[in-house]
């Protein structure tokens, strides 16, 4: 079970939430970047590698047995922050058509270089699945 957790003293978030209380099987999912399946760096620049990044990471969690709803923490390596925050739009659109309106606690975290030169952005993320499942 997951309980996101917005406290009203805070600033309502956007693309995030301030806690997640989670109950369950504990997924730890591996930094993904913009890899497609044949070892390259997606072409089509931040908002392309995004969605590769998280199709990957989504489908890292799908063969744990667990869906986008079962996210509790993401955190995203950012190569450049103020390209990010400019198509943070587009980045929006691309979460909710892959997850849906549900965010996990979350942190952008900026960094000068990933370990694939090429790579802009690196998603890591801990899901927890229902018991039983």
């Amino acid at each position: 079970m997951i309980e996101r957790v917005n406290p009203p003293e805070l600033a309502r978030p956007s693309g995030f939430a301030h806690a997640v209380v989670a109950t369950g099987r504990t997924v730890f999912l591996a930094g993904q970047t913009g890899l497609a399946a044949d070892g390259t760096i997606v072409p089509g620049g931040l908002v392309a590698q995004f969605e590769q990044a998280l199709t990957n990471l989504l489908v890292a969690l799908r063969a744990a047995g667990g869906g986008p709803e079962h996210l509790a923490q993401l955190t995203i390596y950012i190569v450049d922050i103020d390209a990010y925050r400019a198509r943070a739009r587009e980045i929006g659109e691309v979460w909710r058509r892959l997850v849906g309106s549900a965010y996990p606690a979350s942190a952008g975290v900026g960094v000068t270089r990933l370990w694939d030169a090429e790579a802009l952005v690196e998603l890591q993320g801990v899901a927890v699945l229902p018991d039983g499942s």
